[in-house]
């Protein structure tokens, strides 16, 4: 792990956007509905909305894997990771 960053530390949509340019994939977890979304094919605003919680801050936790962005959890994740 490169960087943690705390729960106090509120990151938003400039982040998100950043971490969505630099990726191949970005899966995200909302509950038990998860979503794999491609940069370049999807929007990257639909992308960005759809990493960020209800206040608008990046939802946690979020990790960087190479070029692939994991936001949220679901024990589905173990596929992308194996």
């Amino acid at each position: 792990m490169k960087e943690t960053v705390p729960a106090s530390r509120k990151l938003g949509s400039d982040v998100a956007r950043t971490l969505c340019r630099g990726a191949s994939r970005v899966v995200v977890a909302k509950g038990k509905v998860v979503r794999e979304l491609v940069p370049g094919k999807d929007a990257e605003d639909d992308i960005v909305s759809a990493m960020l919680g209800p206040t608008g801050n990046l939802r946690a936790p979020t990790m960087r894997v190479g070029k692939l962005v994991l936001v949220g959890f679901d024990e589905s994740f173990a596929r992308y990771l194996a």
